[in-house]
């Protein structure tokens, strides 16, 4: 039995976070923002090559700053299991400059803190509320190409109202931590909704 893959979605308060894992997971949509005073941990399944593998996929509210401890991480409820993360997801609004601030911040926080064997935590930067790009804050190409050539990390914009590319990101956090772990450059996934019926738990 495979360990499951542990993924942390991360972003600042009002990104839609919680509008993407709720899409993924059960095809849902919300107007009304979710309560961002606690974590979510979510438990599902996919297959990556062949193998089933449990998903548990942790809802974080906008922390303030990354524990650089163990220590810290379980003093803060909030925080708890996000070291152990196999992959981040990192979410900003396109519209929103001060969201980007805080993924890139975020995200340096996490490579200051989080090694994972000789390599780097895998991080995959999204840009969600791709419906409303009229109003985008930073021109996609300078943003991508910060975040590929510059950061080394992956990059998808996604809508999660329209479910526009959501299933693809989390593909691509799979793909990241699969190849890390099972040595599979062209990682294969099906994500199974009828695997395993989705839980959650408040934490």
């Amino acid at each position: 039995m495979h360990p499951p893959f542990r993924i942390a979605v991360l972003g600042a308060q009002g990104v839609g976070k919680t509008a993407i894992v709720q899409r993924f997971l059960r095809d849902d949509y919300s107007e009304t923002p979710a309560p961002g005073h606690s974590r979510k941990v979510h438990l599902s399944a996919a297959v990556l090559n062949g193998h089933v593998h449990d998903l548990q996929i942790t809802d974080y509210p906008a922390i303030t700053s990354f524990p650089g401890s163990t220590l810290q991480e379980w003093t803060d409820t909030c925080c708890r299991g996000i070291r152990s993360a196999h992959v981040y997801i990192l979410v900003y609004d396109i519209c929103c400059f001060d969201s980007f601030e805080y993924v890139k911040t975020m995200r340096q926080q996490i490579l200051e803190t989080r090694v994972l064997g000789t390599a780097e935590v895998p991080i995959l930067i999204v840009g969600n509320k791709r419906d409303l790009q009229r109003g985008r804050c930073i021109p996609r190409h300078n943003v991508s190409d910060l975040v590929r050539k510059t950061w080394k990390c992956g990059y998808v914009e996604c809508s999660a109202k329209f479910n526009w590319h959501v299933l693809l990101l989390f593909g691509e956090a799979l793909r990241s931590v699969g190849c890390a772990r099972c040595k599979h450059i062209h990682a294969t996934i099906r994500f199974q909704r009828a695997l395993r019926r989705e839980r959650c738990a408040l934490m």
